[in-house]
Formats: structure tokens, C-alpha cells, sequence
């Protein structure tokens, strides 16, 4: 294994920096033998089988082309749990941990909460929040039967359940008999124009549906949600969203101009505004 270290580095040099070809190769040997990092470091010189060599070699190819690892490996962490992934979803990133990590520390004086996530996707969102909360009744839309299908499977994954349904927000005619304690939504936020500025890994490979929005109504789905919410928020529920780095001002005007209160805008870890809360009182 120490010689696919050094192959990986010499095919993959001119494409990525040295730190992170070194941990595709951890994450790509972990998957090949189902082994800890600290195993791969003590068995550095077991010698691949021929499938396992042929598996690598596909792995390598694919990174060439700035195919995502995770969609590679076919699955990723977040907040402590593990999730399939593939094209049909979005990556869970970091930052997307911070706002269940604000939801958690708002709400876990709550013994019972009722809670939609909105946008789905992988279920990360919904699927954790039902770890934290395992009293809490935990809905999930999407309008993408592939990205259902692949939330599904993670709630079944880590043994818990979420109710999962296809609804399309922006369909206003919607009239849930359901009233939520807490929405969460990390909808596309994208603007079109800023394609040119976005890495090949995703503009080729995550879905458009997920991440995009016209130029023109970059708050489409904020408003939809936002709507949706003041007519399913139970009294003094709460409104968390996800939101573009340059969307927090304009962002908490709306939901000021629609009459939610307490609203409070936080940064992420890289010192960016990126997430919302606001009550519905």
C-alpha cells in the first residue's frame, strides 16, 4: 500500500494539493479494507488483492475527472452519523452542521418536538435531527423522487425513522394538517451568474436542481418557505434556514416584512453569514 500512495500522488500532482491526495488515499484504503487510519498506518505494506488494485485504479480515474470523493465512496459523516450519497443529492457540508448544531442548542430543553425539513435532499438535515431528538416527530420534503429514495435508505441506515414525502414547496396551494414546532431549509441559493466561479468537482457533478436559482429571484425559495411557514409554524415556533454568504441582509428584511420576529443572523466557522433563525410569534 505504500507504493498506491506514491501512484496516487504522481497521476493525481497536478490536480489537487499534496495534503488532500493523501487523504483520498486514507478514505480510499479505508474503504477497501474496512480498516481505521491507525490500521492502514500499521499494515502499510500489505499488498492489494487484484479487485481491490482494479478498485483503486477506477477510484483514480474518476478523481481525474473531479468526481467528488464522497460520490466516489459512495457515502460521507455528518454530525456523527453516516449517509449514502450519490449525484441525485448534494454533499452534506460543514457549515450545514452548524445550523443542526443551533437547532440542537435552541430546542434540547424540549421534550417534544414536531419538525420539517424542507429540501431534504440526503436527509441529513431531518435524519440527524431525529438522532438529537428522538422524541421529536421529524417530516421531510423533497421535490426529487432520486433524492427521496436516497434519504430514505440513510434514515433506514442509521435505524430511524423520518417520514418522508414528495411536495414541491413553491406549490402554494399546499394545506398541510400538520403544524411544526421547528422548519429548517437549506434550499438552492445559488445565483446562476456565479456558475463561473464554482469548482469543477461541483458544477459537474452535484445537481443544478439543488444548488441554482435565477438571477433574478435569488430569494424564490425563501419567500415559498417563509410563506409556507407562517401557516404551519405552531405559536412561537421557529424558522432556521441555510443561506448564501451574501444573502443575510436581504434575507432577514423578508422575513422582517412578513412579520417574523427574533430574527437573528450568525456566521459560520469561516466568518461567513450563513444561516438564519426567526419566530413566527
Amino acid at each position: 500500500m505504500k507504493n498506491t500512495l506514491i501512484y496516487m500522488e504522481k497521476e493525481l500532482e497536478n490536480l489537487y494539493p499534496a495534503t488532500e491526495i493523501k487523504s483520498f488515499y486514507y478514505l480510499i484504503v479505508e474503504k477497501l479494507n474496512s480498516w481505521s487510519r491507525t490500521e492502514i498506518i500499521a499494515n502499510k505494506n500489505t499488498v492489494f488483492s487484484e479487485q481491490q488494485h482494479q478498485t483503486m485504479l477506477a477510484f483514480i480515474k474518476r478523481l481525474k475527472n473531479f468526481e467528488p470523493i464522497q460520490y466516489i465512496l459512495g457515502e460521507t459523516e455528518f454530525y456523527g452519523l453516516d449517509f449514502q450519497v450519490n449525484a441525485s443529492v448534494l454533499i452534506p457540508r460543514p457549515e450545514t452542521e452548524e445550523l443542526v448544531e443551533w437547532i440542537q442548542k435552541e430546542n434540547e430543553s424540549k421534550t417534544v418536538l414536531d419538525m420539517l425539513d424542507v429540501g431534504t435532499g440526503s436527509g441529513c438535515i431531518a435524519i440527524s435531527l431525529k438522532n438529537i431528538f428522538p422524541n421529536a416527530k421529524v417530516d421531510a420534503y423533497d421535490v426529487s423522487e432520486k433524492a427521496l429514495e436516497v434519504a430514505i435508505a440513510n434514515a433506514k441506515k442509521n435505524s430511524l425513522l423520518v417520514n418522508f414525502s414528495k411536495v414541491d414547496i413553491l406549490n402554494q396551494a399546499l394545506q398541510p394538517s400538520e403544524k411544526w414546532d421547528v422548519i429548517v431549509s437549506n434550499p438552492p441559493y445559488i445565483p446562476e451568474q456565479e456558475k463561473i466561479e464554482i469548482l469543477p468537482n461541483v458544477l459537474n457533478h452535484e445537481p443544478h436542481l439543488a444548488l441554482f436559482v435565477p438571477n433574478d429571484s435569488p430569494l424564490h425559495f425563501y419567500s415559498a418557505i417563509a410563506l409556507f411557514a407562517i401557516k404551519n409554524l405552531k405559536p412561537k415556533g421557529k424558522l432556521y434556514f441555510e443561506i448564501h454568504k451574501d444573502a443575510g441582509e436581504s434575507c432577514m428584511e423578508l422575513l422582517s416584512m412578513l412579520g417574523f420576529a427574533n430574527i437573528e443572523l450568525r456566521r459560520d466557522i469561516s466568518g461567513n453569514d450563513r444561516m438564519i433563525r426567526a419566530q413566527f410569534l
